[in-house]
């Protein structure tokens, strides 16, 4: 049967799990599946101490909850019923507590025609609710994520996202807008994001190519949503950055998903949190892979993953590709530094429509993010600043002539083709066909 919706099935637009850190085939799962460790019961516990500080990117925060200390270690021991009491003493009315019989009615069952995407945690449905379901909720949209709970980890995950998507409020958050506990089942309901993930826009052969203007708003947005969770006085760690966890709404605006794997930052005189390793192969920065010492710094690492799939149109990890492809920082690292090369990794679906300017600055910056020196990284409202800069650029690759009719042969990708321009035909800009990449499998 068709799918009436414009989510694929085959890949999840709306929040993905972190995949392992051996294979990107579905189902998607975590690095681990061994239950949370001693460290990671505690760190819900005074969770109000994450207070917003008076940068700029911490001012839509929404006043944060008087809380109980929450312990996940006590919620885990606890009853469905004893959750439940106790995450709606801790929010209140900032989240909506649901039956699981008004999530089936408004998926319709959890029907496969509502279906927006499947990976190792489970479903998540479209749903619809109307004024009437709750007081105070507007008829909209919602997604509704279905955990399939194995074990503690399962549970560990949307405790997290209650939790952390219950106080946290800003334009470049997706907005949980309830949860249900009952007996075994997990469910979270978010806003829904008609545009879906940044991935599928990026790398599905049925999407259009994004216009460069649009991957700059992009970038900005999801670097003002690590901005301000940064920027807490006691930081919020994603610790899972990448495109399918970046959403979408209507209007392109990035919104940061998916908080199972966020972890707060170190307290006190502490530079990291050392943690079991946790998040997506080609995302995760080297230090925290090797030593396990998480930090902000770590973020800002996949943010500039992300910076380079936005440019390039590639995977950060590629295992279609030849061995010396495949790890996309490593390909594109020599091409980042240099204008004249930096055009023969630009996204080939662009066909030359992006500023030469502000894709130089777009790579410079990304490789100052993915350093090998977490020091040497800047930090997210530097990000932001400079990815701001570049909205205004109006130098076109293809108008400038730096842009190729076509290339006569490739060797390790590359166009090694010099000569640079393009041909008028019908009065349009002759080029290559697209270039599109290959489907995940």
């Amino acid at each position: 049967m068709h799918n009436p919706l414009s989510y694929p099935k085959s890949s999840l637009s709306f929040f993905s799990p972190p995949l392992t850190m051996t294979r990107q085939s579905k189902p998607w799962r975590p690095f681990t599946a061994n239950c949370c460790s001693a460290e990671d019961q505690t760190i819900f516990r005074n969770f109000s101490r994450c207070r917003p500080s008076r940068s700029e990117f911490s001012k839509n925060i929404a006043p944060l909850p008087s809380f109980r200390k929450l312990s996940y270690s006590d919620l885990s021991r606890s009853s469905s019923t004893r959750i439940n009491e106790d995450l709606a003493q801790s929010f209140g009315s900032e989240l909506y507590d649901f039956q699981l019989s008004e999530l089936r009615a408004i998926t319709q069952n959890f029907s496969s025609n509502f279906l927006l995407g499947e990976g190792g945690f489970g479903t998540v449905h479209k749903g619809y609710v109307d004024e009437n379901l709750r007081q105070g909720l507007k008829a909209q949209a919602v997604a509704v994520k279905l955990l399939d709970i194995e074990g503690l980890q399962g549970h560990r995950e949307w405790l997290a996202e209650v939790i952390f998507l219950g106080q946290l409020r800003h334009p470049h958050l997706v907005k949980l807008i309830g949860y249900c506990c009952e007996d075994e089942e997990r469910l979270l309901v978010y806003e829904f994001m008609p545009r879906g993930s940044l991935e599928n826009h990026l790398f599905k052969r049925i999407s259009i190519s994004l216009p460069w203007g649009t991957r700059v708003k992009i970038a900005i947005g999801a670097a003002k949503g690590l901005a301000f969770l940064h920027g807490a006085e006691q930081p919020v760690i994603y610790r899972d950055f990448k495109t399918s966890n970046v959403l979408l709404d209507s209007d392109f605006t990035a919104k940061l998903s998916d908080f199972g794997l966020a972890k707060m930052g170190p307290e006190g005189s502490n530079t990291h949190v050392t943690t079991r390793v946790m998040g997506t192969y080609g995302y995760a920065a080297p230090e925290y892979v090797s030593t396990g010492h998480l930090t902000t710094k770590s973020d800002v690492y996949s943010f500039g993953v992300v910076l380079l799939e936005l440019v390039t149109g590639r995977r950060s990890m590629d295992k279609s590709r030849a061995k010396s492809e495949q790890n996309l920082v490593d390909w594109a690292k020599p091409y980042l530094s240099s204008s004249r090369r930096l055009r023969c990794i630009m996204d080939p679906r662009l066909a030359g429509q992006y500023s030469v300017k502000g894709a130089k600055e777009m790579a410079l910056l990304a490789l100052q993010c993915i350093s090998l020196n977490p020091k040497d990284r800047p930090r997210m409202p530097a990000v932001v600043e400079g990815l701001e800069r570049l909205q205004h650029y109006k130098d076109m690759a293809v108008t400038c002539g730096q842009w190729p009719a076509s290339p006569k042969s490739t060797r390790n990708g590359i166009s090694t083709k010099s000569k640079m321009g393009s041909a008028r035909v019908n009065g349009n800009h002759r080029k290559s066909s697209p270039i599109t990449p290959t489907r995940k499998t």
